[in-house]
């Protein structure tokens, strides 16, 4: 994979943040159910992928950025930055060579082992592999993980408005229920600690991408939803409570009298959760439906005129 921080378009001392905002905006650009026809984004999109569970885990990202491992994690050539640093006085560990190996917890080794030998562990008291023997205390390089597997994940519009479980089956036939995270959105990846491939050193992650459904009448802005909501003629000029959908089912709303379409009403907590937990709101905009070809109504409102100049405000 080529370099991560130039997959995503930022530059190397990039925060957090604009990682993932250009994650977010290049996942949704490249998405595969918006490029059917076109293979070369569906490619890009798991260069996107991997690029941003590189750089948005920061000891991976402290770890390319020093030259321990390439873009792909996996480790460079042995000791080829950095040297060694000593362990912390009193650890009660001694040995040849280099002062001996304890685990990363204990000494001080500049997480250098952590990409050469695929993470933490301890590596004193085992005998080392080939290369790593006596002169380095006994140490012994700790086997990989296995490999992370992706996965997609998508979510019906009222269930990550609510935050509703979600089940899903695993490569190996599991299944378990995800929960969503606040503030959950298009693009949102979580991530399954040891659900991914077996590996000598235990197994890699499983990386979940959600993707929201679309919902027939409901539209997402931010936390918030809209909602184009039809009433009737006697409805907006005399004034009526209706029923309402929401995400967690119906609720009545009282319309005033004298509404028209384009008035919008609110329902308080009702949108998407924000991160903090809370909830955005349902905006309900009125839109006022007129009965098609309607001869009693017309016969009713016959020689009535309404006097107001409605369009003056647009200069006609």
């Amino acid at each position: 994979m080529a370099d991560p921080y130039s997959t995503l378009g930022v530059a190397r001392g990039a925060s957090e943040k604009d990682i993932k905002s250009a994650y977010r905006k290049l996942a949704k650009e490249l998405h595969p159910d918006r490029n059917k026809d076109n293979p070369k984004a569906a490619e890009r999109f798991s260069d996107v992928t991997r690029a941003y569970d590189l750089l948005s885990d920061k000891d991976k990202r402290a770890q390319y950025d020093r030259g321990e491992i390439d873009a792909d994690g996996n480790p460079t050539m042995p000791f080829g930055s950095g040297g060694f640093r000593s362990a912390r006085p009193g650890n009660g560990r001694t040995g040849g060579g280099f002062g001996g190996f304890g685990g990363a917890e204990e000494v001080d080794l500049g997480d250098i082992f952590e990409g050469l030998f695929g993470g933490r562990g301890g590596m004193g008291g085992r005998r080392g592999p080939a290369g790593f023997g006596g002169g380095m205390g006994g140490g012994h390089a700790q086997p990989p993980r296995g490999s992370n597997v992706q996965y997609r994940l998508t979510v019906p519009f009222a269930d990550a408005a609510t935050r509703q479980d979600q089940r899903i089956t695993l490569a190996d036939g599991k299944t378990i229920d995800l929960k969503l995270p606040a503030g959950v959105e298009n693009g949102t990846q979580m991530r399954l600690k040891g659900k991914g491939e077996s590996g000598p050193g235990g197994a890699g992650d499983a990386l979940v991408t959600i993707e929201i459904q679309p919902h027939a009448f409901f539209r997402r802005e931010g936390d918030d939803i809209r909602l184009d909501l039809p009433i009737s003629l006697d409805e907006a000029v005399n004034g009526a409570k209706v029923k309402v959908p929401t995400v967690e089912g119906a609720v009545m709303l009282t319309i005033a009298p004298g509404s028209g379409s384009g008035k919008t009403l609110r329902l308080k907590g009702k949108g998407f959760s924000r991160k903090d937990g809370a909830r955005g709101d349902q905006f309900v905009t009125l839109q006022v439906e007129l009965p098609p070809d309607d001869k009693d109504l017309a016969k009713r409102l016959e020689g009535w005129r309404d006097s107001r100049n409605l369009r003056g405000r647009l200069g006609v």
